[in-house]
This record gives C-alpha cells, structure tokens and sequence, in this order.
C-alpha cells in the first residue's frame, strides 16, 4: 500500500496519497498565523481548519524559509534555505526579492525537487494555482519534476495595457488556456473570481483519477485568493466579518474542507498525508480589507519578526495522527521535503546539504521532540535571526527604509518598537537583541544584556550560528537580473489562441529590490 501526499501550503495541499500512501500539501497565500478561528481569530469563520486541526496536529512553532513568497516556495520543494537553493539577491543587502514576469532567473537546474525524488516511488505529481518558481519555459513545473499543472507562473497582479506589460497565462500542463483579466476574470471593483473553484475541481478530479487508477499521488495545491489583490466567487463575497479578505478566508476553508471529505468519500484518507500552511506571513501593508493577522506576533511579510515568518500548520492523516494533538516542536517548511520523501519510502538526496529534518517521529509519536533543532530567519543574503528553544537572537534589525516608510509603505503598522522595528538596517552582531518568545511572543521586551539570562542563552546560540556559518555555501542568486522581454508575451501555447504578443527588444538590467 503507498501513501499518498496531498500539501496544503501557502494554501498549499500537499497530498500525499500513499498505498501505502499519497501527499497533499496545501499552501495559502500571505495567511496569518491569527487567521484559524483555532489560534483565536474571533470571527470564527474557517470551521474546517479548524476541524482539521481537531482531526490531527496544530503546529504553532512552524516557520517559513522566507518572509516572501517565492524563496519560501523554492524551500519547499527542495528542502533547502533560499540562501542555499538561489532563490535570492545579492544586488543589495538583506533585500527580498521573487519571481514577478520581468526576472530573468528561476529554480536552478542543478536543485532536486520533491515530485523528481517521489517519481522513485512511481509517484503521479500535480501542482494545482501558483508556481512561482520562475515562468521562463525551463523553470516551468512540467520541467522540474511534475506531471500536471492548473495554474499560473507569476502572482494574479493586472490587469496590464499589453503593449506595456501583459497579462499572467493560465496553464494547462504546458500550454496556456488564456490570461488573468481576460479569459480568467478577476472583478477589482468586486472582487469577483471563480478561480479558487477552479482550482477546487482540479484538485479533486486529479484525487479521484489517481484513485481510480491506484497509483500513489502528490498533490500541492496553492490557490493564491488571499493573496492582493483578494477575490472571492460570488456566493463568498459579503459574507465575512473580515471584509474581502474574509471572503477569501472562507472559501478557502470551505475548499479544503472539500478535499478533506473527498479524500473520506473515497476511502482514502487513512492512505494520505495532508498538510496545511502558509508562504509567509499576513501582508499588514494590505491590511484591513486585503490582508490577514499575525495574531500576537510584531510585523508581516517582508520582515524576520514572527509576524512575518510563523505560520498556521496542520498535519492531518487519519488513523495515524493522533486526533486532537499540539505540538510544540520548532518545524519549518523544508521539513516537508524530507517528510515527505521519508513517508514515501525514499532516501534523501545525499548529494547536497539539505535544511529540513524528518518530522514522522513528531507527527507519529507525539510525545516526541527533536531537540536544540534551530530556526534560521534570512532575508536575501543575511542571516537576520536565530532561534533556538524559547529563545530567539536578532542579529540584523530591518523593518523597511525611511523612504518607503515614507511613501506610506508600512510592514509593522501600529507596532513600531523602539530600536527593533528600525528604518536603517542595524547590526547586532557584537550584541544580538534576544528576546524569550514564551513570555514575549510580540518581541517588545528585550531580555538585558546585563543578566546571567541573556549571556546563558548567547553562549547556546553562538556555537549554532558560527558553525551555520561556517558550513554555509550560498548557491547562485537566481534572483539578480531584470529584462522585459522575458515577460509572458509568447507563452506557449499562444500561438493556437491568437494570443501570442510581440516581444520587445532585450535590455537587462539589475533588478531594484527596495525591501
């Protein structure tokens, strides 16, 4: 019997239908850690996340790669830090930096992705929203590893004047069906879209093919809805407290719950794996009406405080994951890659540094711990923070610049912290602001540099930074250069559409990457 991996990540499902089993992974979009009605959002409006949890494991130390999203996915599917993988920048310091259309780079031909290591174990692969990994053709899903694609390569932003800019493809595999704002209609007045029901009826129909075909499956399934500009289709809108971005909200939990009880309809859920989290966290820049909550947590996206990079999680495998558990296990999302590879039966790549550790030993054994396990928080090419245990060690404060806080960009709204949330980037590096994230989850106390405390704790942390490192080989920034005529102009498939645009002439340049 396999197992089956369904993720649910960003959303992302990632599915792991194993006979033995299958994997989901399921990933939402910029959702926050205060966005579950289970960690206390009192709208109380994801009753299926919520049951999820109460069906499996609440994770509430699990942390993304990146408090962006395109490294966080890179990290993903290959178990490794952007830093790592090349999903960063070196054009400036600490800089985040993704994949809009006008990159010229992608996910590096010399990283292993998941779908190709469970491809050993005859593994069927689907990617079902956003991609987001690069959208020039080689970095296409198709080519790294997956056999099916419904989705997007780029974020939903538009709709563009074409002689400009164009409009996202949609794929189908390796051709594209038609372009957001166009034959895939986002209303911005309304919020209007089907796109998350869409993505709904893919996911499923790929569930009930593989099932029919017993074969073990992957599925990772990351509608972008929460992500701005939000949408809804038309029976969700209006109907949250929350605004649109509770729209979104809803019919994402309304999704997933369908998944869930498919999976139950079928007669396979005590074969497959699934798993819920997020990107990064909420985008309090788009808050109230377009962003999420972070819950207790200083910041969003963009920055290395909790807001930004703790995330909702949740495991769910019936008959295996004891219903109703929490663990407090320090976790992130590169664990995904070796979990999954371990429920499958598959040896890790041991070729190359991986970053995640194997997870079934919390998951199935919760009494278990993996212990002095650190957090690395990076953001492009520095190491920002460390946490080990209770404990977290800033080295680098960042918040954004004085100039785009200026232009109204603001990534900790209503929570500046004096000499924490600063405007110029400050190093700590002699003296790392350490915070005990127990007592202090919205890191507003610094623990003093006078105590045995803070010196006790610094003489754990150390040794784990230095040897991190001291061990490190970055790979190449994949994220440096810039030119618009890699945009989505021609994708293939276009041709049989009439959609095919004129490429402009090639004028790269290094991309600016203000955060």
């Amino acid at each position: 019997m396999k197992l089956c991996l369904l993720a649910c990540v960003f959303l992302v499902f990632l599915c792991v239908y194993v006979y033995t089993g299958h994997i989901e992974l399921a990933s939402a979009p910029q959702m926050g850690w205060g966005d579950l009605g289970v960690f206390g959002q009192p709208s109380k409006e994801t009753p299926n996340l919520d049951a999820m949890a109460a069906q499996g494991m609440l994770l509430p130390n699990f942390y993304t790669a990146n408090p962006l999203c395109s490294p966080s996915r890179a990290a993903l599917l290959t178990g490794r830090l952007p830093v790592r993988n090349g999903f960063y920048t070196t054009n400036a310091h600490a800089r985040n930096a993704y994949t809009p259309q006008e990159i010229v780079g992608g996910i590096s031909k010399d990283e292993i992705l998941l779908p190709q290591m469970l491809k050993k174990k005859g593994y069927v692969s689907k990617i079902v929203g956003k991609w987001h990994l690069g959208h020039r053709p080689q970095y296409l899903p198709l080519e790294n590893g997956f056999d099916e694609w419904f989705g997007a390569p780029n974020c939903h932003f538009g709709p563009y004047n074409s002689s400009i800019r164009p409009n996202i493809p949609v794929y189908n595999n390796s051709e594209m069906l038609g372009r957001y704002y166009e034959e895939f209609k986002i209303n911005r007045k309304t919020g209007e879209s089907n796109l998350t029901e869409i993505y709904l009826m893919e996911g499923l129909d790929f569930i009930l093919r593989q099932t029919k075909a017993r074969r073990p499956f992957f599925l990772y399934w990351a509608p972008d809805a929460t992500h701005a500009p939000v949408y809804a289709s038309k029976r969700f809108l209006g109907k949250s407290q929350r605004g649109r971005y509770g729209d979104a909200v809803m019919e994402l939990d309304y999704s997933i719950g369908q998944i869930l009880s498919w999976l139950q309809t079928l007669g396979i859920d005590n074969n497959t794996f699934v798993f819920f989290t997020s990107d990064n966290g909420a985008a309090l820049i788009s808050a109230p009406n377009e962003g999420g909550s972070n819950g207790p947590f200083l910041c969003g996206k963009q920055t290395t405080f909790e807001g930004g990079m703790r995330e909702p999680a949740i495991a769910w495998w019936p008959g295996h994951i004891k219903e109703g558990t929490v663990s407090f296990q320090l976790a992130n999302v590169m664990d995904l890659f070796t979990t999954s590879l371990a429920l499958a039966g598959v040896s890790p790549p041991n070729d190359r540094t991986l970053d995640g550790l194997d997870l079934t030993p919390v998951l199935l054994n919760r009494s278990h711990t993996l212990q002095n396990r650190p957090i690395f928080y990076y953001r492009g090419n520095e190491l920002m923070a460390v946490r080990l245990g209770q404990y977290k060690a800033h080295y680098w404060t960042w918040s954004n610049s004085w100039e785009e806080f200026k232009k109204g960009i603001n990534f900790c709204p209503g929570q500046e912290i004096p000499d924490v949330t600063t405007h110029e980037q400050k190093e700590h590096t002699m003296q790392p602001i350490i915070f005990h994230l127990g007592r202090d989850p919205g890191e507003k106390f610094p623990i003093s540099v006078l105590s045995k405390e803070y010196h006790d704790v610094l003489s754990r942390i150390s040794p784990v930074v230095e040897q991190h490192k001291k061990t490190l080989v970055p790979g190449a920034p994949q994220l440096n250069m810039c030119d618009v005529a890699v945009m989505n102009w021609a994708p293939a498939g276009c041709e049989k559409l009439g959609k095919c645009l004129k490429v402009p002439k090639s004028e790269p340049w290094k991309c600016d990457w203000p955060h």
